[in-house]
């Protein structure tokens, strides 16, 4: 596979629209359409800038998960709170704002940051960053009048209840399984993966 060249279709407000051509592996010329939030100026540029944040909240023994209504599914699904890095800001500026922006809460303590990884492969070049931090404060509502946002801290049975009767994003959805049931199921279900 050889990607050869792209071709922006459509500049959106948010979100731009390219069309690659490549070489598939018979050697015939196709175009595969993506999206991203960035201008790319060349094949080279695909996937190299990190855009947002996704944050992994938890206040003592419980998780933060967001209950917000999005636009692309067209009704309310459990969520992480996320956000873009604004320009000249830092990965943690960003943590700080985007958790206070959207629950009120604060950041106590940042336990982590992965690496940079791609949030949709399949139809985007769109790169961010996980975030594992400790939170305090009261919940306030900072959003703007364009987003309906409940955030709410759960305990590992409400967590695992939600799993089982909601709708969540991907990563959310992967976070609160791991939050509730993970090394314990882990172990329950393939007893023998900690052996050598």
């Amino acid at each position: 596979m050889e990607l050869l060249r792209l071709q922006k279709v459509k500049d959106g407000k948010y979100l731009k629209n390219y069309e690659l051509t490549y070489l598939n592996k018979k050697g015939n010329e196709k175009v595969y359409e993506i999206v991203s939030r960035n201008e790319i100026p060349n094949v080279e540029s695909i996937g190299n800038r990190v855009s947002g944040v996704s944050i992994v909240a938890y206040c003592g023994d419980r998780m933060l998960l967001l209950r917000e209504f999005r636009m692309g599914v067209n009704h309310d699904v459990y969520n992480l709170c996320a956000g873009m890095i604004e320009e000249g800001e830092s990965i943690e500026e960003c943590i700080q704002r985007e958790l206070y922006e959207e629950t009120g809460l604060h950041v106590k303590k940042i336990l982590q940051i992965l690496k940079p990884s791609f949030a949709a492969v399949a139809f985007s070049d769109v790169k961010t960053q996980i975030a594992f931090v400790e939170v305090e404060g009261e919940f306030e509502d900072h959003t703007s009048e364009n987003e309906k946002i409940t955030a709410r801290f759960y305990k590992k049975e409400e967590v695992l209840e939600l799993l089982e009767t909601e709708e969540f994003s991907s990563r959310a959805q992967i976070a609160a399984y791991f939050f509730a049931a993970g090394s314990n199921y882990i172990k329950k279900c393939c007893p023998d993966i900690d052996k050598s």
